[in-house]
């Protein structure tokens, strides 16, 4: 697997994440500097979570002090597959935030989601449905936005032609689709095995920003995610969206998280460019974009969506922007179109953020998570950070 964790564009940026530190059995907050990985846990800051709510993490990371772990070449080569648990290696740059994730807030993608629920989660009959919507609207959905007239002349046309789904709602109407994805502590990151559900056989990864955001509702930094999703068994039901979108390893965050300062911000986040590159052992490649410019929801409306007087989150939040991306290509045979097979490499890269690497297993293949909450607190409280 790759080491390519941060591109040229990084250069210069204020980068934090977690560690596991073999010597406190238990993670480490880092910060990189000069090639290193820096040990940055402190009572201040014991938790990501923690430092995300300084007034300004930035200057905080700036005036830390720590201890190296090592390099950022050597953790990350101890990061894939099953990491010698002696040595240091990646998690994800997350812990006590929820995790939350826009859905259908790309009109291209809602779509899909049509397409899938038309289908029924059934691939065979996705290529025939996806040519009739294609036809009907035309290129109706470029730089479409949520909630605007026109975006309900088109949700009409498609009620009219019995195409009616509550995706058009949350991908077009006022209010967007938020949900959780994932539990705390539970997402991976860099190097790790992400997993499908074993009864899933139509599946895709989904490269996503996102946005760490903290118990104001204030944007912090942004990372790039993976929110695996399973095609098939959305499209079966909506109802069963927390099957199709939360299983174990199914959540993958990372490398790091970019703090907004003067050389990054939100507006970086507005016009980034997302590219996919999915490597099979089979010699398949998948290659994917997503540009965030033609997005239907401002990222901002978006926390304004999650967070608010109607909601709070105490230890702040990640939250998964949605995609543009959303693979038609076939991969076996016509009509058939993409779904992963195991051993899939997923490579999620954006300028500025670096690159976000995993290969696909089973669910139930992959290392089972056993360290929560409780653990972490105990090891906390054990370090005297708490």
């Amino acid at each position: 697997m790759p080491h390519n964790l941060l591109d040229a564009a990084a250069s210069g940026g204020l980068f934090v994440g977690r560690a596991w530190n073999p010597a406190a059995a238990g993670p480490s907050i880092v910060a990189i500097r000069d090639g290193q990985l820096v040990d940055i846990t402190s009572k201040e800051a014991p938790t990501l979570s923690a430092l995300l709510e300084q007034p300004d993490p930035a200057a905080f990371v700036r005036a830390a002090t720590g201890q190296p772990l090592g390099t950022l070449d050597e953790i990350a080569a101890n990061s894939t597959g099953k990491p010698d648990a002696s040595l240091p290696y990646l998690l994800a740059p997350v812990d006590l935030q929820a995790i939350k994730a826009c859905g259908v807030t790309f009109a291209q993608s809602m779509i899909e989601r049509v397409i899938e629920e038309k289908a029924a989660g059934s691939a065979e009959r996705a290529a025939a449905i996806r040519e009739r919507v294609s036809t009907l609207i035309g290129g109706s959905l470029n730089n479409l936005k949520a909630g605007s007239p026109e975006a309900a002349t088109v949700k009409q046309a498609l009620i009219e032609e019995g195409m009616w789904s509550q995706y058009l709602e949350v991908g077009i109407g006022p209010d967007a689709e938020v949900f959780t994805k994932a539990p705390v502590l539970s997402s991976v990151g860099w190097g790790a095995d992400v997993g499908l559900h074993p009864v899933s056989t139509w599946n895709n990864p989904e490269p996503e920003i996102v946005l760490a955001v903290d118990s104001r509702g204030e944007i912090k930094g942004a990372t790039l995610g993976n929110d695996v999703n399973l095609r098939d068994v959305e499209g079966r039901s909506a109802l069963l969206l927390g099957k199709a979108k939360d299983n174990n390893a199914s959540c993958s965050i990372g490398p790091f998280i970019r703090l907004f300062d003067a050389s990054f911000g939100l507006d970086d986040v507005r016009k980034a460019e997302l590219d996919l590159k999915v490597s099979g052992e089979d010699g398949f490649v998948l290659h994917g974009k997503s540009s965030m410019s033609k997005i239907s929801r401002d990222p901002t409306d978006l926390v304004r969506q999650t967070s608010g007087a109607h909601h709070q989150y105490p230890d702040g939040f990640m939250l998964f922007l949605g995609t543009l991306f959303a693979p038609t290509q076939d991969r076996d045979a016509p009509n058939q179109g993409f779904t992963h097979k195991i051993g899939d490499v997923v490579e999620i890269s954006s300028p500025g953020l670096g690159a976000l690497v995993n290969t696909v297993r089973r669910s139930n293949e992959c290392p089972p998570w056993t360290f929560g909450i409780s653990a972490l607190m105990s090891n906390l409280a054990k370090r005297g950070l708490l």
